[in-house]
C-alpha cells in the first residue's frame, strides 16, 4: 500500500477508532441464564484448544461446534465435556440456533470479519480470536457494526485478561520502571510451522498461516499479542513502522515470511521492537519494557523487574524494612509474584463475566481493531519496503 493510499484509508480508521463512545453511555445485552451456551466456529489448533478450559469454567459449556473439516468437527465434539454438543458443517446453520448465547471465531483471519459480523446480526454475543480481522476492509466494518450492536464483543488477545500483565501494566503506569525509552518484543521458535495435511487438496485449508490470501504470518499470528501489549501500556498508538523480512529459510511453497523484524515509533519518542524467527528459539517468548529506573521482563507467565544503575540501591527496602533480602534471578531480576490463571482461560472466564453482567471487555472491538491496523501497517511496511504512517488525525 502506498503513502497516499494508507492516508486515505486512515482517515476511514478515524472515524471509525477515534472515538471513546463505545463506552459513554453504551448498554450491552446481559446474559438470559446464569450458564452462557457458546459455539465454537472453527475447531482446529486454537478453537479446539480452548474447548478444554471451558469445559473448567463453572456456568459455561460448549453447545455446539462448527468446521468444515470432519475430521476436527469428530475430535472436538469428543472433548466437550457435559451435555451434548450439536456439530455444524455450515456456521450459518450455527447461528440459526435459539440455543446459543455467544459464538467463538477461530476460523483462518481472512473470514473473522464475516463471521463475526453475522454473528452479531444473528444476536450472539462475539469472542473473536485474534488478529480480530484482516486488512483495512475487514477491520473498519466489523467496528461499525459491532459499535451499533449492543452485544458483547471481545477481542482473543488473552494477555489483556492476565492478571500478571494487568498487574504490570499498572507498575508501568505508575512510574516502575521511569520515562520508557523503548520495548524489545520477541517470539522465536525452531521449527517450519506447518501442521500435517492428510491429503494435498487439503494444504491450503490446514496451513492457512502460509498464505497471504488468508493469513498476515508471523506479524498477525503471533507479534499481534506484543503489539497490542506495547499499545495498551503506552496509551498509545505508533506514528509510523518500518521493517524488513523474508522467506529465508523454509523454501517450501510459503507466501508469509518465515521472519520478520519491526520497528514501531511512537508518537512520545519511544521505539517499538518486534521480531519473530522460525529457524532459531532462543528465548522464545519475551517482552523487555525499557525505562530510565529499570527494566521489565515479561514471558508467557511470569514477569520480573530489573533496576537500573543507582536506582539498584532501593532494592534494599523490602516492605518499608531496610535490609530485607530481595529475591533475586541471576540475569533477570526481582520477580514479580502475581496468582494468576493461565491466561487463554482468564479471557474466557472474563467473556463470560461481561456477557452476564453487561460490561465493556477490556480487549474490544477498538483495542482489537488498533492492533489489526498496526499489523496492517507492518505488512505493508515489510511488503512494501516503505515507512507506513498511521493517519496523523488519528486521536492518540
Amino acid at each position: 500500500m502506498k503513502r497516499r493510499e494508507f492516508v486515505i484509508k486512515g482517515g476511514l480508521a478515524t472515524t471509525a477508532l477515534g472515538t471513546s463512545s463505545l463506552a459513554i453511555g453504551k448498554v450491552f445485552a446481559q446474559s438470559k441464564s446464569d450458564t452462557l451456551r457458546i459455539g465454537i466456529i472453527g475447531t482446529g489448533d486454537r478453537g479446539g484448544g480452548l474447548i478444554p478450559f471451558i469445559n473448567q469454567i463453572d456456568h459455561f459449556e460448549v453447545a455446539a461446534c462448527c468446521d468444515i473439516l470432519p475430521f476436527r468437527l469428530e475430535k472436538a465434539l469428543k472433548s466437550v465435556e457435559g451435555a451434548q454438543a450439536q456439530g455444524y458443517k455450515d456456521y450459518r446453520k450455527m447461528l440459526e440456533s435459539n440455543d446459543l448465547d455467544a459464538i467463538l471465531v477461530a476460523t483462518p483471519l481472512n473470514s473473522h470479519s464475516k463471521i463475526a459480523i453475522d454473528a452479531l446480526d444473528a444476536g450472539k454475543h462475539v469472542y473473536c480470536e485474534k488478529t480480530m480481522a484482516k486488512g483495512y476492509e475487514g477491520i473498519l466494518p466489523l467496528v461499525e457494526r459491532a459499535k451499533a450492536s449492543n452485544q458483547i464483543f471481545q477481542t482473543g488477545h488473552q494477555y489483556h485478561s492476565s492478571r500478571l500483565y494487568t498487574h504490570v501494566v499498572d507498575l508501568i503506569k505508575a512510574g516502575k520502571v521511569g520515562r520508557i525509552t523503548a520495548f524489545e518484543c520477541q517470539w522465536n521458535r525452531n521449527g517450519d510451522w506447518r501442521r500435517p495435511v492428510p491429503k494435498p487438496e487439503l494444504e491450503r485449508l490446514i496451513n492457512w498461516r502460509m498464505y497471504r490470501e488468508f493469513s498476515g504470518g508471523l506479524v498477525a499470528e503471533l507479534c499481534s499479542h506484543q503489539i497490542d501489549f506495547v499499545n495498551w501500556a503506552t496509551g498509545e498508538v505508533p506514528d509510523k513502522v518500518t521493517g524488513v523480512g523474508g522467506i529465508d529459510y523454509w523454501k517450501d511453497g510459503r507466501e508469509t515470511y518465515d521472519n520478520v523484524h519491526l520497528i514501531y515509533s511512537y508518537p512520545n519518542g519511544v521505539k517499538a521492537k518486534f521480531s519473530c524467527l522460525t529457524s532459531n528459539a532462543v528465548d522464545d517468548y519475551k517482552i523487555k519494557v525499557m525505562g530510565d529506573k529499570g527494566t521489565l521482563i515479561l514471558d508467557y507467565t511470569k514477569a520480573w523487574f530489573y533496576p537500573e544503575g543507582s536506582y539498584q540501591k532501593e532494592i534494599g527496602t523490602v516492605d518499608g524494612v531496610a535490609g530485607a533480602t530481595v529475591p533475586w534471578e541471576q540475569g533477570k531480576g526481582i520477580p514479580i509474584e502475581v496468582k494468576h490463571e493461565d491466561p487463554s482461560k482468564q479471557a474466557l472466564i472474563d467473556f463470560r463475566e461481561n456477557v452476564m453482567n453487561g460490561t465493556l471487555p477490556i480487549s474490544n472491538v477498538v483495542s482489537g481493531a488498533k492492533t489489526a491496523v498496526c499489523v496492517q501497517m507492518g505488512l505493508d511496511a515489510m511488503h512494501n519496503d516503505d515507512i507506513v504512517h498511521w493517519n496523523n488525525a488519528l486521536p492518540l
